[in-house]
């Protein structure tokens, strides 16, 4: 028996870093991802019995069951889209608009992916760019199931239709529908040219840099014109180098120039936590995540999420 119980988990363990990517683009939040995959997995457990490999291969009942506990999931649970497009732009000096009751995207820690499990490389980085992630917010439940499952993951119709318990021309007309939608809230989804993570990482040491020196010019000159700033849980978002050189000035003169930066990693994208000089060490203030392209820093998404904060295990304040 105990050889048993060994080889079926042995069998099943190496899906579990794409199992968490799935699921958390169904959800949108890491905390959420990590116990439906834990969910998954007892469910497994108690259906090995029922597994047929004439059937269907392992991964696809696998898959299966994962999109079953996250379609039961978002019938309680709210869509998790960030700000940026969601309320009009705001005043980078104005008050701040708490969005206190909203959900909202979380970032998925690259250290999450890694673990030291060789299938974590295999998976799509691209698909969990955070842009991506809060567009399939958008999408119905199901529409997001057959993006994932078809254009993300490559699963066939009849597999998508399998997994999503469905018929082919369900899947097909959902796929449809969800592509549309996709490309009217401008996100591609074909392969896009962007900088290999060592050069993003570049342009994020760069930034850090200027940030620690608070050199507000300096952080200008890493941006690209359209650059987008927002920070959930606050509903206020802003556009521009302009706009957001205001807005550093004014976290300078109100948090101080003293802040020490670590780098970090999520949703593929580079990005640090920013501790803030208090007293005799430094408090955690926010986690910055950056999207790099060619020509810039056009998107950085800042969170003070105490959940998000401790999915990424960050301390909450370093001695000096």
């Amino acid at each position: 028996m105990t050889t048993q119980v060994d080889g079926f988990e042995g069998r099943v363990e190496p899906f579990r870093t794409e199992l968490l990517a799935f699921c958390y683009r169904m959800l949108g939040s890491a905390h959420d991802a990590e116990d439906l995959v834990q969910d998954t997995y007892l469910r497994a457990w108690r259906a090995r019995e029922q597994y047929d490999a004439t059937r269907s291969s392992l991964r696809t009942w696998l898959y299966r069951i994962a999109t079953n506990v996250c379609l039961t999931a978002l019938e309680v649970r709210r869509r998790r889209p960030l700000p940026a497009g969601q309320v009009a732009a705001a005043d980078p000096l104005g008050p701040f608009v708490p969005g206190e009751h909203a959900a909202w995207l979380q970032p998925l820690p690259d250290a999450l992916l890694d673990g030291g499990d060789p299938a974590g490389a295999a998976i799509d980085r691209s698909s969990l760019r955070l842009a991506f992630a809060s567009a399939l917010q958008h999408l119905s439940a199901r529409q997001r199931g057959a993006l994932i499952l078809r254009d993300v993951l490559s699963f066939s119709a009849s597999e998508a239709a399998e997994i999503l318990g469905t018929t082919v021309a369900s899947v097909n007309s959902s796929l449809q529908r969800a592509r549309t939608h996709m490309k009217e809230v401008g996100v591609r989804q074909e392969p896009v040219s962007e900088p290999s993570a060592a050069e993003q990482r570049v342009w994020i040491d760069r930034y850090m840099k200027a940030f620690e020196q608070a050199d507000v010019e300096g952080l200008k000159r890493l941006l690209t014109e359209d650059v987008i700033m927002e920070m959930p849980p606050m509903f206020n978002w802003f556009a521009g180098p302009g706009n957001y050189g205001l807005f550093m000035e004014w976290v300078f003169e109100q948090g101080g120039t003293d802040w020490r930066l670590k780098p970090t990693a999520a949703n593929g994208q580079p990005g640090f936590a920013a501790y803030r000089r208090v007293g005799a060490g430094y408090e955690l203030h926010t986690l910055q995540i950056f999207t790099v392209t060619a020509a810039g820093i056009s998107r950085n998404s800042v969170f003070q999420d105490p959940e998000v904060f401790a999915s990424f295990a960050l301390a909450s304040r370093i001695e000096a």
